[in-house]
């Protein structure tokens, strides 16, 4: 009895990844997203489809949620490399995409999966690192593939595809990734009305002011990633900050009431790449960025303080 005892204690503390990083979830291989507005303009929320959408894509926000908590400060490395590998391993998120919306989340999940693991991708072993970024520049690949199809006007979704083929270059130092990341955001300065509007968010109704903040926050990460520093970007993210903090110019030139946005995000990304942080005094959780913005990811160049 002893012995078997001693046996059951050593085989606890042989193992403690095991609890403390939890079992990993199947992988998600298809994504089954739905698209959620009701009118023509993409502002007035259909609260049936939206509860779909969440219900169906929530096993993926919770995957890069998990992760991002274990790629930070007071998480655990070798747990979010483990899911991370297990994850790239069965091939996740490249199976049957059964909407726009569905591209939507994967290259979400993508951009938030590479910042986070550029948090512990130095902890990674040689075969996790091969496996991850392996699995990474296929997904990259994809939305590539994906966006260059793709005919029509570009508007927010090509940033967040920017973003996150520009976040695989940065940790794979590829630079067909950066170079395609570059030219997502040159494209962006020049849709970008000289005022600092973007055009296809100021079509969103009652959200124009929310996609114009949405947009922006993509960029102002691309630029950090890139250590661009672009005057028209300064412009981007001044016309930004002014409408949210006073929107009526926005509701005069859109003709609708403008939903209050508030503008961390955007201000503490750009704050630390120009040289100007900004004290948010809050805690800023968002694992389609990595995770925690207080804290600079790897990735970002961040400047002395002017």
């Amino acid at each position: 009895m002893m012995k078997s005892f001693s046996l059951f204690v050593a085989g606890l503390l042989a193992a403690p990844a095991v609890f403390a990083c939890g079992v990993v979830p199947p992988a998600s291989i298809d994504i089954d997203a739905n698209s959620y507005y009701s009118d023509a303009h993409h502002s007035v929320i259909d609260p049936v489809l939206r509860a779909r959408n969440i219900a169906n894509t929530k096993p993926i926000e919770d995957f890069l949620d998990h992760v991002a908590r274990d790629a930070g400060a007071h998480g655990d490395p070798a747990c979010a490399l483990t899911w991370l590998d297990s994850w790239a391993g069965q091939k996740a998120l490249l199976g049957k995409l059964t909407s726009e919306q569905s591209y939507y989340v994967r290259k979400w999940t993508l951009g938030g999966m590479a910042l986070s693991y550029a948090r512990v991708q130095a902890s990674a072993t040689p075969a996790q690192r091969q496996a991850i970024e392996g699995w990474f520049k296929t997904l990259a690949d994809a939305t590539i593939a994906h966006s260059d199809a793709k005919k029509g006007g570009r508007n927010n979704h090509y940033y967040w595809e920017g973003l996150a083929v520009t976040a695989v270059g940065g940790v794979t130092r590829d630079k067909r990734y950066l170079d395609w990341g570059r030219k997502v955001f040159d494209h962006a300065m020049g849709q970008m009305g000289a005022d600092g509007s973007l055009p296809a968010e100021m079509e969103r109704g009652v959200k124009a002011l929310h996609y114009q903040v949405y947009a922006t926050v993509p960029l102002v990460m691309m630029a950090s990633v890139l250590d661009l520093h672009e005057p028209k970007l300064d412009t981007l993210v001044g016309f930004t900050v002014a409408a949210s903090a006073d929107p009526s110019g926005i509701a005069k030139a859109t003709g609708f009431e403008q939903e209050r946005v508030g503008v961390r995000d955007v201000l503490t990304i750009y704050g630390r790449h120009e040289g100007k942080p900004v004290e948010t005094g809050k805690p800023q959780w968002q694992p389609r960025l990595g995770g925690d913005l207080n804290a600079p990811n790897p990735l970002e160049h961040v400047a002395a303080v002017k």
